[in-house]
């Protein structure tokens, strides 16, 4: 049987004919005209092939027929009616899994403690947080998001920019009372200079700009690492000069065990983005998060402490 759309239609107003008990009453109750709804059950029965009701007394009720197509459009009616309940308990109680990912100092600093939080708002909802050095290829489907520093340039992905952040260079006092302040990008080459490692090159390339030029530096040491949070620690230790974001190293330049170097030059924006697939199934948990996050990026500034029992 061809299926049409109005066939679901036609169950509900047989149910309301048979509760109404008239065509005139159930005209009333759907405000429409006797006619309009005379001609319904005309139109209905003519599919069907049978007489649903029985017209010769005052009262209509169901044929035999009638009955049998009247339990099984109310039980049909039951069930859409649960299923309209159990979507808007899905709608205002959103469930299911969130595939996250974030690098790894901080995914621990920041994103751990935020999805702690958000967690407490939405029970019903699953996340699994995985810290990888680097950010990940989305195209192979393991995760669902992943927070990052830059805009990716694949074009097919979709983001959200959730804060703005600058990359600084930084060096313990100590350091830099020992081996001297450097003035110009090519003092660097002078330094030993953490090396935050992502390729096979055996030095990292920092680019620094004064507005007027950019300068392009091969900067080396004896200490490498592809974890930034370790970078930052062997800064801290007094080791040499590192480059790392302002959210990783704010707060130990607020409490000066951390001090910038030249300060008057900037480097490439790490901004903070969340980047993902556009994915039907996880849109509406996807949605929460991503809004959550952004509000309370919104709220925080780089280094800031974030108590996992505060608001937002």
């Amino acid at each position: 049987m061809k299926k049409d759309p109005r066939h679901s239609a036609d169950l509900y107003f047989f149910d309301a004919l048979v509760s109404a008990g008239s065509l005139s009453a159930v005209a009333l109750r759907l405000d429409v005209t006797p006619s309009a709804a005379s001609k319904r059950l005309i139109q209905l029965e003519k599919r069907l092939g049978m007489t649903l009701v029985n017209r010769s007394t005052r009262r209509m009720s169901p044929t035999a027929e009638g009955l049998v197509y009247l339990e099984h459009a109310r039980s049909i009616l039951a069930q859409i009616e649960s299923l309209d309940r159990e979507m808007f308990r899905f709608k205002s109680e959103p469930e299911g899994l969130i595939r996250l990912n974030a690098t790894l100092g901080f995914g621990r600093s920041y994103i751990q403690p935020l999805v702690s939080r958000f967690i407490k708002k939405y029970p019903s909802i699953t996340i699994q947080l995985f810290l990888t050095p680097y950010p990940p290829a989305l195209s192979e489907d393991a995760f669902d998001l992943s927070i990052q520093f830059g805009k990716p340039p694949h074009q097919k992905l979709k983001t959200r920019l959730l804060a703005q952040n600058r990359r600084l260079l930084v060096a313990s006092a100590a350091y830099l009372a020992r081996a001297g302040k450097p003035a110009l990008p090519q003092d660097l080459l002078k330094h030993n200079c953490i090396v935050i490692k992502q390729d096979e090159l055996p030095y990292s390339e920092w680019i620094l700009s004064n507005g007027q030029s950019t300068e392009k530096v091969p900067v080396a040491g004896n200490l490498i690492t592809n974890d930034g949070y370790v970078g930052v620690q062997w800064a801290l230790d007094g080791h040499g000069i590192v480059m790392r974001a302002e959210w990783d190293v704010a707060r130990y330049m607020r409490s000066g065990r951390l001090v910038q170097v030249l300060a008057d030059y900037t480097t490439p924006n790490a901004d903070i983005y969340a980047v993902y697939r556009e994915q039907p199934h996880t849109t509406a948990r996807m949605n929460l998060l991503l809004d959550y996050l952004s509000r309370s990026f919104d709220n925080l500034n780089p280094g800031s402490n974030i108590t996992v029992n505060a608001g937002w």
